[in-house]
């Protein structure tokens, strides 16, 4: 299995190279040369999570041994999730499911991919670094700063340095990096929002004298964002588990589709069920849900793609983005792999802000995709209205997501069985979940104190993982602007004047 570039098809690089690299060095994502079969799914019905996990990471990674790939899902999935299945599927109704995502060790979706991608790296570090030090850079709009740490910490043959935006993650995803331990890590606010940290980052990769200070380190870029292909392979499986659980239950019959409802920022998570249905999962919709800053809403309902607008800091703050680096991958495959018209897009995107897909391209995604939002004063109600109805506490990034599927729901009479992707427990964002259940604006400034009062009020218990950030010394206060951002990868790599 080859893969190539979003903006060179002639670029064809392996898996380990993919991985190791993270983005091409003309700035397009890797995607792979084809999607491989999935075949008769019932086949995997009796098997645990961590062998799933095998047998698809073996389908794309082929220039690892089956050593190498058994190591790194053992490894990833283990006692460091808080349930035995690595994810749960609670269902509220007949036709609604939850695919919890955030029983890893840091609460998140994110640890789905982030737990395995420390093992995939360093497998291809042998095969392709020449012995270089991996330096890991990480833009996060929240949850992938601190599972990337967390990862990452301490792994041999790696640093990694995560740049966040000062103030547009929760208190309780600050304090998760800023708290974070580890020898080889650093963290760094920025004073702006999440898509000054991506494009600074995306910046510094290409930046040929930066790397040709590494290069004489013996260092190299790295990337743990979903840009990287091995961020994104491990985030196909649940979406297959889910269904095949399905399966095994009697929910569904073998080939019958689904829906897959997604909250979605930099459309990583959405796409992994896309590259799913690709392979030959039954899905009937995939639903795009955004908050207030719904540029993928307007996209996928107009083929316009347009980041100059306003940006607003919402209660969901890891759907704070305005530029979506994943749909990169979506549009060269519905455009026919066509590398030209992708450089064309996304030049004008940078160029311009803005980019308008052809109209064939718009109506295949018009056909896979249904594009929603939910505004902050229906983020905080659906909390409630969820907790109240089912007695299931959301967090305000899922209930995003539960309350485009309402509407979709709504406007279409769809009663097709459909799985919400729950992607943090809520307790992150404790703050907004108090406020949505109460009425009030928390009167504690100690999110801790918020948690027991939601606690008392629920009975949904905070995870211990959240729980021992109370006492946890901070160890990271340093914040920069944008422009700042270079500098202070030269000072975290030793290059300093």
């Amino acid at each position: 299995m080859k893969y190539i570039s979003t903006r060179n098809s002639f670029a064809l690089v392996s898996g380990a190279q993919a991985v190791f690299k993270g983005l091409s060095d003309d700035g397009g994502l890797f995607v792979p040369e084809r999607f491989p079969e999935l075949g008769d799914l019932s086949r995997f019905c009796d098997m645990k999570y961590p062998d799933l996990a095998y047998e698809i990471f073996k389908l794309y990674l082929t220039d690892f041994s089956d050593g190498e790939v058994r190591n790194a899902v053992n490894s990833a999935y283990g006692d460091n999730f808080d349930t035995p299945d690595i994810v749960a599927v609670p269902h509220l109704t007949d036709e609604i499911y939850m695919l919890e995502l955030w029983h890893g060790p840091t609460c998140a979706f994110k640890d789905m991919a982030l737990q395995a991608l420390p093992h995939l790296l360093t497998a291809s570090a042998e095969k392709v670094s020449d012995g270089k030090e991996a330096v890991i850079l990480v833009a996060t709009s929240g949850d992938t700063g601190k599972a990337a740490l967390e990862g990452f910490r301490d792994v041999p043959g790696t640093r990694i340095m995560v740049f966040y935006p000062e103030n547009g993650v929760s208190e309780m995803q600050k304090r998760q990096m800023t708290t974070q331990e580890g020898d080889n890590v650093g963290v760094c606010g920025v004073r702006g929002n999440f898509d000054d940290c991506q494009n600074a980052v995306k910046e510094i990769f290409n930046n040929s004298e930066i790397k040709k200070k590494l290069f004489d380190k013996n260092m190299i870029f790295s990337s743990a964002n979903s840009i990287n292909w091995g961020r994104l392979l491990p985030q196909i499986v649940y979406y297959i588990f889910s269904y095949v659980r399905f399966l095994k239950d009697n929910i569904i019959e073998n080939g019958e589709k689904i829906n897959i409802v997604v909250p979605t920022g930099n459309f990583g998570n959405i796409l992994a069920a896309y590259i799913a249905m690709e392979m030959g999962l039954p899905v009937n919709r995939l639903i795009c849900a955004s908050n207030s800053n719904k540029v993928l809403t307007d996209f996928i309902n107009t083929g316009v793609y347009d980041r100059n607008r306003k940006f607003t800091a919402t209660v969901s703050p890891s759907m704070d983005i305005l530029i979506s680096s994943n749909l990169e991958r979506l549009l060269y495959l519905l455009c026919g792999r066509d590398d030209q018209i992708i450089v064309k897009w996304f030049g004008e995107l940078k160029q311009f802000g803005r980019y308008q897909v052809y109209d064939d391209v718009r109506g295949k995604m018009g056909k896979l995709f249904y594009g929603g939002y939910c505004d902050e004063e229906g983020t905080i109600r659906t909390v409630k209205e969820v907790f109240d109805g089912y007695s299931y506490l959301l967090d305000t990034h899922t209930a995003v997501a539960y309350s485009v599927y309402k509407d979709y729901k709504l406007k279409t009479g769809d009663k097709t069985k459909t799985i919400v992707a729950s992607t943090a427990n809520p307790y992150k964002f404790v703050n907004a979940v108090y406020k949505s259940l109460t009425g009030e604006s928390p009167i504690e400034k100690d999110e801790f104190k918020n948690a027991e009062i939601v606690e008392k009020i629920t009975g949904v218990k905070m995870p211990a993982a959240l729980r021992e950030m109370r006492n946890k010394p901070t160890r990271f206060s340093k914040s920069v602007e944008r422009e700042e951002i270079a500098s202070a990868v030269l000072e975290f790599i030793g290059d300093v004047k």
